[in-house]
């Protein structure tokens, strides 16, 4: 009987045991993270598509005295991805985001946006309007690894630096000073017209207004013009050149050549018609102002008669011209010729991408490297091929004119709209 009273003892603790090895009934409870995982699931495409997009980042001053062309040139490139998109991207379906950021004009904040856009994963930068801004710009691209396209920045020194990863679509300082000065004369010479002097205003604070004075001045003495005053402001803090233009008056140049931006343009030209400047025509190099429609507009019949040496789309070109008709419809405004090369350099990042295979930074920069890029709108004699410094070698400017309120290009004779006319100048 002792004996089965203990078997049956250790029968009893065996079944505790046992129970409490067996898991208990799922709970209601336990179901709860189901619709999680299905969220989770459903996500999951999203992220990678998400992962797929290829990011361009662009800098521009979208703030402050140069927010007009900014702002464009910043639009410009939304249009080219919103076309390249809606056209099927990429490298087989993928798709392009933009990220756009404000350099609001200063170097340092330009520096900081573009850092910024690179952590934010940029595959290629486009940037600047401004020389300082870009010099800076060009200096993150290289440290951080991401291919850079310079819309608009002339001054020579930005691809002096021994750079890889910076390429530049317009004519550089020395390019647009020498082909401005030779244009001059050229031009001069086709109206019987000899041009022996030139005064020169210029912006003298920024660096890109003395790089292509320097230019000019060189190149022009090279043909045996002398440059009899030269005269640098501040573009952003000038409200009055008459002082300065009365100076020039007294030394009776044949020519007044400016560059600078767009408002103190529009003011030197107010203030040398005030002055009645006596020279056989106003002639912008690089000048961001006489090109423009919108000169036309501000200043009215002063404006006919003035020239402008400068980087511009191909008026010749059917394909530019519907361009700017997209941009005028989009965004109620004619296209500046900025807005044509921020949007040129969108659609040559997306170039050579295709070309590349691939999206990684490394990979675009070799294959820009290698561009030969013949469908462009732009008015060079050639595709767009960069040297081993990343200049354009095909970039070259063109000369326009205001004629019967139009602005038209007129030299060199391959690209003219118009012959160019000499002396012109719409007070006199």
């Amino acid at each position: 009987m002792k004996k089965l009273m203990t078997l049956l003892a250790l029968l009893g603790i065996l079944a505790v045991v046992v129970a409490g090895c067996v898991a208990p009934p799922p709970a209601p409870a336990a179901e709860a993270p189901a619709p999680a995982e299905a969220a989770t699931e459903e996500a999951a495409p999203e992220a990678a598509a998400e992962e797929e997009t290829i990011k361009i980042g662009g800098i521009h001053p979208l703030t402050g005295g140069l927010a007009a062309d900014g702002t464009q040139m910043d639009n410009a490139i939304r249009m080219a991805i919103e076309e390249l998109n809606a056209a099927g991207g990429v490298l087989d379906g993928r798709m392009f985001t933009y990220l756009s950021a404000d350099s609001t004009g200063s170097a340092e904040v330009g520096q900081t946006e573009a850092e910024r856009l690179a952590n934010e994963g940029a595959a290629a930068f486009i940037c600047c309007f401004q020389s300082a801004v870009t010099a800076n710009v060009a200096a993150l691209a290289e440290r951080a690894g991401v291919p850079l396209v310079i819309d608009v920045a002339v001054a020579d020194a930005i691809l002096d630096q021994g750079y890889t990863y910076t390429f530049r679509l317009q004519p550089n300082a020395t390019n647009m000073g020498e082909s401005g000065a030779q244009f001059l004369v050229d031009m001069a010479a086709g109206n019987n017209l000899e041009i022996k002097t030139v005064a020169y205003l210029f912006d003298g604070t920024t660096g890109y207004g003395d790089s292509v004075r320097k230019a000019f001045a060189a190149k022009a003495a090279e043909l045996g013009i002398e440059i009899v005053e030269e005269i640098g402001y501040d573009p952003f803090n000038v409200s009055d050149l008459t002082t300065e233009m009365t100076r020039i008056n007294a030394r009776s140049p044949d020519v007044l050549a400016v560059t600078g931006y767009y408002n103190d343009g529009l003011l030197a030209a107010r203030n040398a018609e005030e002055v009645a400047l006596d020279v056989d025509v106003v002639y912008g190099v690089a000048q961001g102002t006489y090109d423009l429609p919108q000169f036309v507009t501000d200043a009215g019949d002063l404006a006919e008669c003035f020239m402008d040496s400068n980087y511009h789309w191909d008026a010749a070109n059917p394909k530019a011209l519907e361009v700017r008709e997209r941009f005028k419809a989009a965004y109620s405004e004619e296209m500046r010729t900025g807005a044509v090369l921020a949007y040129q350099a969108m659609y040559l990042i997306a170039d050579a991408i295709e070309r590349a295979g691939s999206a990684d930074p490394a990979a675009i920069r070799d294959a820009l490297a290698a561009s030969d890029y013949a469908d462009h709108i732009l008015p060079y004699p050639g595709a767009i091929q960069f040297d081993e410094t990343g200049e354009n070698i095909n970039a070259s400017p063109v000369v326009m004119q205001v004629q019967d309120g139009q602005i038209v290009q007129v030299w060199p004779p391959e690209n003219q709209e118009s012959t160019p006319i000499l002396p012109c100048v719409s007070w006199k």
